[in-house]
């Protein structure tokens, strides 16, 4: 479809029931989105040209609801999309070259066929990312050609929405859908999007933000088979729970911790080891609680406390998922509690030992904690931690008061009421 065509279907609204009912957009916000979606055709075809046969896809961020930081050592989480989103414009090219720019950042310019090796001094950027996935399509079999990509974002970077999942995604996707007749399924994009992350980029992630961003709505995921993790549906409408979810970014990004990050599963594993498996999913916890004395003379007491959250986790998991089609509140909310106060105690991924006078999201989750107390409702550290971002459920009544609370401590814009997406990564027109 030529630019023009793809502007004048956005506008007329013929993909608007599209937005709202798949995207998570609200009503009252989809002119915004439409116009956002117009600034990024016209942006492309600044950048690449007006004659160019074009496609638009989306790819939303993520929020982890329960099993926090167990995915990397074969565990369970909840986790669901949100309306938040990475949006991008693409059309082919015949030359096999891909340029990706994204808005307010340099264009990158990658040949896949001379980038088929990890390059350590380009860690930690978005070519990177471009790189490995385009590395992992190949070693599947599957189809790489070229193109020209502009992408805007409103998934915060740094906070914890997994904004490198996202577009790890959507370069995924595009192959998928230019190159692949649209057949490479949601998992497979998300092995390919976690294994550039890992060996492109330099993050040892697990696998729980790409199959979130990829896959859509609410979700209970085992990872216990790493090569066929085991994806389920939640049926559980938030918006018509009486419950916001409130995700609060305190202005301290995550992006410069990857060592703190990278320790977790290394502790987790090093305890695996001891039994002489390679996760923990492998073990109990009775075999964990009955090696504690040696645990610790061989890896130290916080190696011992991440392993026992992990199952802990798995055990919250499955109860939050069993409450959440039950239509139970209350008790997944007090199992919310118990998995925000195990992360803070016992994972100790709230705030960085490196610097323990920027502590943004205890502050945060203090003063959550301080406001839900009498009026329901429940807070947590959302993803990585760290640094980054909070998760509340809020009573819908209070949202609005909650948000203001937030932002007067955080800034203008810090507390974000999100909506759970259905759709993973999609093609919009």
């Amino acid at each position: 479809m030529l630019p023009e065509k793809a502007k004048e279907t956005i506008i007329c609204g013929s993909a608007d029931r599209f937005i709202t009912d798949l995207l998570g957009i609200r009503k009252e916000g989809l002119g915004e989105y439409k116009d956002r979606l117009v600034r990024a055709i016209d942006s492309f075809t600044s950048l690449y040209g007006e004659d160019r046969d074009v496609a638009v896809f989306s790819v939303g961020g993520r929020s982890e609801i329960s099993g926090n930081h167990t995915d990397h050592n074969g565990g369970k989480v909840i986790a669901a999309a949100v309306n938040l989103d990475i949006i991008a414009v693409a059309a082919t090219r015949e030359d096999g070259v891909i340029r990706v720019k994204s808005e307010g950042l340099a264009e990158d310019v990658v040949y896949p066929e001379d980038s088929m090796e990890p390059d350590p001094e380009k860690f930690a950027t978005s070519a990177a990312l471009i790189a490995g996935t385009c590395h992992a399509f190949k070693a599947r079999g599957l189809n790489v050609g070229g193109f020209d990509a502009y992408t805007t974002s409103n998934v915060i970077k740094g906070s914890g929405l997994s904004s490198s999942a996202a577009f790890e995604v959507m370069i995924g996707k595009i192959l998928s859908y230019f190159y692949n007749v649209n057949n490479v399924d949601t998992v497979e994009i998300a092995k390919s999007a976690q294994y550039a992350e890992n060996v492109f980029f330099g993050k040892p992630c697990g696998l729980m933000d790409q199959i979130a961003c990829a896959t859509g709505g609410l979700i209970k995921v085992d990872f216990s088979s790493s090569a066929d993790p085991d994806v389920k549906s939640i049926d559980f409408d938030f918006s018509s729970s009486g419950l916001s979810l409130c995700i609060s970014n305190t202005g301290s990004s995550h992006v410069d911790l990857t060592d703190e990050y990278a320790a977790v599963p290394a502790e987790m594993k090093q305890v695996a080891s001891y039994f002489g498996k390679d996760r923990l999913c492998s073990l109990t916890r009775a075999e964990v609680e009955e090696s504690i004395i040696p645990l610790r003379e061989a890896y130290g007491d916080r190696a011992v406390m991440r392993a026992l959250h992990f199952f802990c986790e798995n055990e919250r998991v499955e109860k939050q998922a069993a409450s959440l089609e039950k239509n139970d509140a209350p008790s997944f909310l007090a199992l919310v509690k118990e998995s925000g106060l195990s992360s803070f105690c016992y994972l100790q991924n709230v705030h960085s030992a490196s610097d323990p006078r920027e502590q943004g999201t205890s502050l945060a989750l203090c003063v959550s904690d301080m406001f839900l107390k009498d009026r329901g409702g429940a807070s947590r550290i959302q993803g990585g931690g760290f640094a980054g971002t909070i998760e509340a459920f809020v009573p819908d009544e209070y949202a609005g008061e909650y948000k203001k609370v937030i932002e007067n401590i955080f800034g203008d814009g810090s507390c974000h009421v999100l909506n759970v997406r259905q759709a993973g990564a999609v093609k919009i027109i």
